[in-house]
């Protein structure tokens, strides 16, 4: 009798860990984590899905892009979270591992664009315009020997103020509050700010035919001498230190300098101030899309997964004059956003290539 009393016990247990028990989910409601500039975009569609009534209300954290990755792909079951919300696609190897824990059917949503901003208080009266070459030569961990540019050498960087770089900026140090490494706004900063200054030096440019991994480990690594601070995964904190000190920089998505325009202004990068325009048309240089990523073998497991693609793809929420383009985001064009509707409400299974 114990033994089969120990063995009913064993079997509930496993039945609870995967999936349900008598009938029954073992959760009720979807768990979503990852990108924090997603994140209100995730939070108000998950409250206005909790608000209709069906189902209950998402619980969505902020965690970085990498970390949502990490926590996604580490397995299949209600104990696991059933979305990823990132500012970057999905990497090669974190695919990889999400086919080792059994993730293999992904349904992959973009949602629209985002400028990555650097912002800095409006007490400070000085218009800040750099290029992106600027941006590479302040932030980066080795750069090009300024006393001698013509020879292929790097240096650890040596400047400590803006005006070093070039004596039309300011005088003041070089501080910048950004996101971590597990942060997809730092991937997209890393790829589209730093490497895109790389590119306007000769040499280094070349090297990304000739050498890639020297070019990418040369022009995405961020100084770590105290002039860059990862400051985590709170843009709200960002935004309050940014208050205090006027002459720091902070690195965050667009939709947060439209919260907080009372607050802070936005650096202007290669001639564009970032704004809604400048980065649907593509003309402001650090934009990038934002997406979000479905387990669909949690589906069947988690009640209101589908609710929360069609209330995020709908036209009330991410059209063109949806509530979430008051929150900063900016929407797809509308032959893209069609077929991206289509494909989501189809729970299309990504391609891995």
């Amino acid at each position: 009798m114990k033994y089969k009393a120990n063995m009913a016990l064993a079997v509930s247990l496993l039945l609870a860990v995967s999936g349900t028990v008598n009938g029954e989910v073992a959760r009720d409601s979807i768990s979503i984590a990852g990108s924090s500039t997603v994140f209100p975009f995730s939070t108000a569609v998950a409250e206005n899905l909790g608000k209709s009534g069906k189902f209950k209300t998402p619980k969505v954290e902020s965690t970085g892009t990498g970390g949502g990755f990490k926590l996604f792909c580490s397995g299949v079951g209600p104990q696991y979270i059933d979305i990823a919300n990132a500012s970057r696609s999905i990497k090669k190897r974190e695919l990889e591992d999400c086919a080792k824990a059994g993730v293999t059917d992904i349904v992959a949503v973009k949602i629209g664009y985002d400028g990555i901003v650097l912002a800095y208080s409006r007490k400070n009266t000085q218009k800040l315009d750099l290029s992106l070459k600027e941006l590479y030569l302040a932030l980066a961990k080795r750069i090009p020997d300024p006393v001698h540019p013509e020879t292929e050498s790097l240096i650890e960087n040596p400047y400590k103020t803006w005006s070093e770089i070039n004596p039309r900026l300011p005088a003041t140090r070089i501080e910048v509050l950004g996101p971590p490494p597990t942060s997809g706004t730092r991937d997209a900063f890393a790829e589209l700010a730093l490497e895109g200054g790389c590119m306007d030096i000769p040499w280094l440019k070349a090297k990304k035919e000739t050498d890639e991994y020297f070019f990418r480990n040369v022009c995405r690594t961020v100084r770590q001498d105290g002039a860059y601070t990862e400051a985590g995964e709170n843009d709200n904190l960002i935004i309050q230190k940014l208050e205090q000190n006027p002459d720091t920089i902070g690195i965050f998505g667009f939709s947060y300098l439209g919260q907080n325009t009372d607050k802070v202004q936005g650096a202007i990068i290669e001639g564009q101030a970032p704004g809604f325009e400048s980065i649907a048309n593509g003309k402001y240089a650090i934009s990038r899309p934002l997406f979000f990523y479905v387990k669909k073998a949690h589906i069947p497991l988690i009640p209101g997964i589908e609710a929360y693609i069609a209330e995020f793809t709908s036209d009330k929420a991410s059209g063109e004059e949806g509530y979430l383009v008051g929150k900063g985001l900016i929407p797809l064009p509308a032959a893209e956003r069609k077929k991206v509707v289509a494909d989501a409400r189809a729970l299309k299974i990504m391609s891995i290539k």
